[in-house]
């Protein structure tokens, strides 16, 4: 087969299979309980399926509008203005997407030329700097203090330069569990007062979040609201991962230009799903209960590894738990989660993946999105190690 200089040549030479891929194959390879990748392991609300049905077999199934059936963005504004006294016109300023990912990509996509520059704070979800390197961008990282995981204000000050487009966010935090307060926003406001830098808030679990914390979406603070993307998931809310399926909001301005992208990636999102959300979103109990829910199990699970000699670090929202392994070995987080998985049966997510250097703390991070009683093997297993 003949070879051509040059076409070859990857856009992303640093990338590989993502570390959800990999851990969750070795657990299928090895029989084990796996707690790494974030997502639940009981199913969705019967209601929900029974929307599907109802909507899949109502003659619902072309295209949708380019930005969302207007009943889903509709409700989705409603929320919003609820919970976060912020008001997003539907027609221009909602725009339903096959899931928070792709809605980050599309707003870097949208925003970030050659040159540019996107701060992150690591460690940071593994889709971010991918995102921005394939658009010609360069990531600047601002590591997050361990181990709370709190955030240097100084160190973001120090790090914006004339060449800085964007900011990326993501408040409950994934992998550290941490979450903004609203004195981080409060800061975060005045320290792009005189910029025009465009803020990419991915706001997945902000029904997730714990211990009397509120989440502190950006649209509850004007100065930021206005120049920034708020991205959610209906996947990680209502337990339903692999349909796909999130909003982002943002001023008119701001979505004009995420939807000249959106309309030539995707086109639309997922038709008769929508009619689904839009119909079930009107049950708000189904994510205001989210976060007892959760906490619940969080709690089950760290009762359950009292004992052992990890040591858990605070988790303030997202359905993961870091533990600290510090008493147990020096090895390399990498190693030490494929040891655990191979010979123990416990699959975890090492932390040291989500730096562009691979910093490691020694944590590895446990999903309790999970029935309590595979909560309950994993934490024996835990507890014996």
């Amino acid at each position: 087969m003949p070879t051509y200089p040059g076409v070859l040549v990857s856009k992303l030479p640093q990338v590989g299979t993502t570390i959800f891929t990999v851990m969750s194959r070795l657990a299928a390879e090895h029989n084990a309980i796996n707690l790494s990748q974030g997502f639940p392991d009981f199913d969705c609300a019967p209601r929900l399926l029974e929307l599907v049905t109802k909507y899949f077999n109502a003659g619902l199934n072309q295209y949708p509008p380019m930005a969302g059936v207007m009943a889903l963005r509709e409700i989705i504004a409603e929320k919003t203005a609820a919970l976060y006294g912020a008001a997003y016109n539907p027609e221009h300023e909602v725009t339903v997407v096959p899931g928070a990912t792709y809605a980050i990509f599309t707003a870097v996509t949208a925003f970030v030329r050659p040159g540019d520059e996107v701060i992150l704070f690591e460690p940071a979800y593994d889709s971010y700097a991918p995102a921005i390197e394939v658009n010609g961008g360069r990531p600047v990282f601002v590591r997050l203090q361990y181990p709370d995981y709190s955030i240097d204000w100084q160190a973001v000050s120090r790090a914006i330069t004339p060449r800085t487009r964007m900011l990326l966010i993501n408040t409950p935090n994934n992998p550290t569990a941490s979450v903004f307060s609203a004195e981080d926003m409060r800061v975060l406001a005045s320290i792009l007062r005189d910029t025009n830098i465009v803020v990419v808030s991915d706001e997945v679990y902000e029904h997730l979040i714990y211990d009397g914390h509120q989440h502190q979406s950006v649209a509850r603070f004007p100065e930021l609201a206005e120049r920034s993307f708020v991205v959610s998931s209906f996947g990680k809310t209502y337990s339903v991962t692999g349909w796909k399926m999130g909003y982002a909001l943002a001023p008119k301005e701001l979505m004009a230009e995420f939807r000249k992208v959106h309309q030539f990636n995707v086109f639309v999102t997922n038709g008769p799903l929508q009619y689904v959300l839009a119909e079930y979103m009107r049950d708000k109990d189904a994510y205001l209960s989210l976060a007892a829910f959760y906490q619940r199990k969080r709690d089950f699970f760290l009762a359950g590894i009292t004992g052992s000699r990890f040591r858990p670090l605070p988790s303030r929202g997202t359905f993961f738990q870091n533990l600290a392994y510090d008493a147990i070995t020096d090895e390399k987080d990498t190693e030490l989660a494929v040891r655990l998985t191979k010979e123990k049966g416990i699959a975890s997510i090492p932390l040291s993946v989500f730096y562009h250097d691979g910093h490691c703390d020694r944590v590895l991070r446990f999903c309790f999105a999970k029935s309590e009683e595979t909560l309950a093997k994993g934490a024996a297993i835990l507890r014996g190690i």
